[in-house]
This record gives C-alpha cells, structure tokens and sequence, in this order.
C-alpha cells in the first residue's frame, strides 16, 4: 500500500508516496541526499519546504529510504544528521 501524503514547499501541490511496509518514500524534489528541493519557483516557499520536511517526512523514520526525483537514494536519518540544509530541523 502507499501513503499520499501533501508536501508543499517546491511546488503548492507537491505529493509523496510513502510505502510503510516497505520503509520507502518517493519524495521526488522535495528532498535529496545533501541538499533539498529548489524553492525559487513561482509560489515555491522555503520555510513551507522546511515545515513539510519536518511535519510530513521525519515522521515516517530514520531508517526509511527514501528516493528523491534526482541522484541517489538515502535515509531520513541520514539527512537529519548530515544534510547541511536540514539538519537539526
């Protein structure tokens, strides 16, 4: 089964699939391994990113891989710990 859930930030209508039984996530732009989603898009907002980063993927877990839109896949806890743009968010 997949989870949709809403993470708006990069774009207003932004989703990602989330499988529990799977411990994956499909975030595409929202995050990726050391960086995040780009915001300067017409009605992309950071802070929006931030707070869905925050509220909609760190509760799926550390040890959920997640695969981004482009390069290569990592963990949530990974990027809690390492990723400069979210880390201690």
């Amino acid at each position: 089964m997949l989870n949709v859930r809403h993470c708006p930030g990069h774009t207003p209508g932004h989703v990602v699939f989330h499988s529990p039984e799977l411990k994956r996530a499909f975030v595409g732009d929202v995050l990726f391994a050391g960086s995040i989603g780009r915001t300067d898009f017409p009605q992309g907002d950071h802070q929006t990113l931030i707070n869905s980063i925050r509220q909609r993927l760190w509760p799926m877990g550390d040890d959920t891989v997640f695969i981004p839109g482009h390069g290569p896949e990592s963990t949530f806890g990974r990027e809690r710990k390492m990723n400069p743009y979210v880390r201690g968010v």
